[in-house]
């Protein structure tokens, strides 16, 4: 049978009558990148594990369709996890998964590449998996099928996934991505159907982990004993990608526009990657280290572009600390230049309560008043030292004070419950801290003003994950009644009616705990949880915490083995056969100085000295 059947687009057109939001799965948006198929071509089906809104709302996913779409040897297609409504439709009428421009079925494509973004999408590639007719098992898995591969952040550490997927990305995708094409090009062209053989020919390219050349062994107690490859040329650890002129990376001019709304309906302009602060929970500001920034004019060249070639009304600077960009004043004046007379709103997120200006706080309300949101992530100075979290109070009440003078009524604030050491004081502080907020709110405004105007304060909380390449992984997370108890407790001490409380599901955090740090014997624990119908389970609405447990149970797994215990510095971990370029003994070294009785603060300041500017990310190794 010829891959390029049309064989299913008349019931999948029959479907999209039947469903919810059909505009999810009609495809054809402008931007969208329809190829002619051939024999020949090397064909990657680009997968995200959520629905359509949230996929088409990743930067990343722009721009790995669009750079291996610009190979002329290269056809890259999107696929998005259906919706229930969808899904049902499939099932009943025999479709499999199948790709969004060209209504070819998955199975069918070269690649399937997942982006890893969250560790709750995982049921997600299973079912996506299933609905496709692709072999679950790498194992089951023959020269007639797609290989399976997963990049993102979460493929650092994805061994719950090693049963499943063939081979994982390691790092920064833009570079390694197309050199794989290349030499699967070279293995096709061969004739060879040896799985094994293209794969180790990868090997070499740097950043990539193949789980089926590595085996481990378990200790009595359920810990790892040995971690090893299991044959000559594959490297006992895979150092990441990496990019160091941000220049020179592959940047989208043109994207897709979306038929409906999505997440984030606007431009989004990547100013620089990994951060300088060294918060001791954030796995995201270690594995992405070193700093490295786009200059000013590579950011307004393609914000020029992208203006021109989608219409959208926003733009928003994407980074981990969108603040701390060195030349953002002069970045922010001239986008404003090519922005305001277009009326596109300038968004500023991830910014930073220890440099908020006035002046910052009027660019970005040149065309429209977006909302304030800070994180200073736990409410008392001691919890702030202890994860590194270099903001005092006095920051965020000068901030809140700058915000509401200039005509904000609302401001944000983001929290974590259950962070190492925390006392019942902690959690106090974040009520007590919110009321100072308020009250800021309500002194800062002139007296002739307060008359018909009121302030509030949303405080959300989220229940701490101790997460891998973090000082905190060695860390156990809170029981599930503690989270509660703790959220309890806020709730009762906040008081004032203009404070707004939100909290996270404490279940969704354990089973989040779990897979960010489990190994691969929970690979089965997946497949098992996908029969039982587990899926979208970062969504409230599918969310089954007693189906999990089940699919636990089944398996024989405790769960709280992952989640609940304090690992030893001397364990063999899951995750130790990646090198994200920090050194272990410096995690270990963060991990003892939360504990100290007075902690300092690590550096802020990028320098040369010691190396850190270089892979360091500001933060020194020493």
């Amino acid at each position: 049978m010829s891959r390029f059947t049309d064989e299913y687009k008349i019931k999948y057109e029959g479907c999209l009558k039947r469903v919810q939001k059909p505009a999810r799965y009609i495809g054809n948006e402008f931007g969208s990148v329809h190829k002619k198929w051939s024999d020949d071509m090397l064909t990657f089906a680009f997968c995200f594990p959520d629905v359509y809104e949230v996929g088409m709302s990743h930067l990343g996913m722009k721009i790995l369709y669009h750079m291996l779409n610009e190979r002329e040897d290269t056809v890259c297609e999107r696929v998005f996890a259906p919706w229930d409504d969808m899904e049902q439709e499939m099932r009943k009428e025999g479709i499999p998964m199948l790709s969004m421009e060209s209504y070819v079925p998955v199975k069918n494509f070269d690649f399937i590449g997942f982006t890893l973004q969250y560790e709750m999408s995982y049921s997600n590639i299973v079912n996506m998996l299933d609905l496709a007719g692709v072999p679950l098992r790498t194992a089951e898995r023959t020269a007639g099928d797609p290989f399976v591969c997963c990049g993102g952040p979460c493929a650092y550490h994805a061994e719950p996934l090693s049963d499943l997927v063939d081979f994982f990305i390691l790092g920064e995708g833009e570079e390694v991505n197309s050199e794989i094409m290349d030499v699967y090009k070279e293995w096709k062209n061969s004739g060879s159907t040896d799985r094994d053989d293209f794969l180790m020919s990868i090997i070499p390219l740097g950043g990539v982990y193949v789980p089926k050349f590595y085996d481990v062994e378990y200790n009595d107690d359920n810990t790892i004993s040995r971690f090893e490859p299991n044959r000559e040329g594959v490297p006992k650890q895979v150092r990441k990608r990496i990019i160091l002129n941000m220049d020179n990376t592959y940047v989208p001019k043109k994207l897709i526009v979306p038929f409906m709304e999505t997440v984030h309906d606007r431009i989004m302009l990547e100013l620089f990657r990994g951060c300088i602060r060294g918060c001791r929970f954030c796995q995201a500001g270690y594995i992405y280290r070193p700093v490295r920034e786009r200059s000013v004019d590579k950011l307004v060249e393609t914000a020029g572009e992208c203006i021109k070639n989608t219409g959208y009304e926003e733009m928003s600077m994407s980074s981990l600390s969108t603040s701390d960009y060195t030349d953002l004043d002069e970045l922010t004046n001239k986008l404003l230049d090519i922005t305001v007379d277009k009326r596109i709103n300038l968004s500023l997120p991830s910014l930073r309560v220890d440099n908020f200006s006035m002046e910052l706080m009027e660019k970005v309300q040149k065309v429209k008043k977006s909302g304030l949101t800070f994180a200073p992530e736990a409410g008392t100075q001691r919890l702030r030292d202890v994860i590194n979290k270099n903001v005092l109070e006095s920051d965020l009440i000068r901030t809140s004070n700058i915000a509401f003078r200039g005509g904000y009524n609302r401001i944000k604030l983001y929290f974590m419950l259950g962070l190492p050491t925390e006392t019942y004081e902690d959690v106090l502080g974040i009520a007590e801290l919110g009321k100072k907020v308020i009250d800021e709110g309500f002194f800062s405004i002139p007296v002739e003003e307060r008359k018909g105007r009121s302030v509030s304060v949303t405080i959300s909380t989220s229940f701490f994950v101790p997460k891998p390449f973090t000082p905190f992984q060695w860390e156990p997370q809170n029981k599930i009644s503690e989270m509660e108890e703790k959220a309890k407790y806020l709730k009762e001490h906040i008081g004032s009616k203009k404070i707004v409380y939100n909290w996270h599901n404490s279940d969704i955090s354990l089973l989040e705990a779990v897979f960010a740090k489990g190994d691969r014997r929970l690979g089965e624990v997946l497949i098992t949880a996908q029969k039982l119908g587990c899926k979208f389970d970062g969504w409230s609405d599918f969310f089954d915490f007693d189906k999990w447990m089940e699919a636990f149970k089944i398996n024989g797994i405790d769960p709280e083995f992952y989640a609940l215990r304090r690992i030893g510095y001397d364990e063999i971990l899951p995750w130790d056969y990646a090198d994200i370029g920090v050194p272990k003994s410096f995690l270990i070294k963060e991990h003892k100085r939360a504990y100290e009785e007075k902690t300092t603060p690590t550096c802020r300041e990028k320098c040369s000295g010691c190396g850190a500017a270089s892979f360091g990310g500001g933060v020194c190794f020493e």
